[in-house]
């Protein structure tokens, strides 16, 4: 029986980081960018990932606040350090066709929503553990809330000169640690549980350095405040709109 479980876990959690792929398909339509629109995508993804990051502390604080608290200093610190040494070592950096300062940057975003999976992978196995009918609820939640979290990274990685196949590849890599870490989450559920409002703070506290310290700045070099500060905003209140839909 546990193995079903097991299996049943498993499964729910991949079916989670597979959808984050889909958030690619609005670049099928979209053939070329231009700077303009590049600005307003790296806004716009900037907004996405602030939605996002209020949500997960939201969660945490529904645990313990002062988990969160100390697992968004931890974000923070951590994605400091990475961004200091991967800017030290960008010219040896690739990512595709793309290299030097751009794929830094590609990399640093793609590993903070990675790093964000891990939270939402033990969320997903913790539910689990309370019940089947639970589980599959937050993994649902969790899978359509993966779509947009994917749109953000292809908002970054397409403009950029990554295809449409690659950038919707690279947001399911993103989220593999959710069925990763979902199983033994719900092996282990009381083990896992202390440490989730600590996951979701520390996931927090390195998209919002991402967002104040990649996203935004680059959108301003290709629009205008009041474009880069619309376009973060509408994002931002639609993430969190969305969220508040699907909770």
């Amino acid at each position: 029986m546990e193995t079903e479980g097991v299996l049943t876990v498993f499964i729910a959690a991949l079916i989670t980081a597979i959808c984050t792929g889909l958030g690619a398909l609005p670049f099928f339509f979209f053939k070329e960018i231009g700077k303009f629109w590049l600005g307003v995508s790296n806004a716009l993804a900037a907004g996405l990932m602030l939605g996002a990051s209020l949500g997960l502390v939201r969660e945490g604080i529904s645990y313990d606040i002062l988990g969160v608290v100390i697992g968004f200093g931890l974000g923070f610190v951590l994605i400091v350090i990475a961004r200091h040494f991967i800017s030290d070592h960008d010219e040896d950096i690739h990512l595709g066709a793309v290299q030097g300062a751009s794929a830094a940057q590609m990399l640093l975003i793609v590993g903070v929503m990675t790093v964000h999976s891990f939270a939402e992978g033990v969320s997903v196995g913790v539910s689990y553990g309370d019940s089947n009918t639970f589980g599959a609820f937050i993994s649902f939640a969790i899978a359509i809330h993966n779509i947009p979290e994917g749109l953000a990274i292809s908002l970054v990685l397409v403009p950029k000169g990554v295809s449409v196949w690659k950038a919707a590849g690279w947001s399911v890599f993103s989220s593999l640690p959710q069925p990763l870490m979902a199983v033994p989450a719900f092996l282990f559920v009381l083990v896992f549980r202390p440490f989730l409002p600590i996951g979701l703070g520390l996931a927090a506290g390195a998209m919002i350095y991402m967002v104040f310290s990649e996203l935004l700045p680059d959108a301003l070099e290709d629009v205008s405040k009041l474009t880069a500060a619309t376009s973060m905003v509408l994002a931002t209140f639609a993430m969190l709109g969305f969220q508040v839909v699907i909770g």
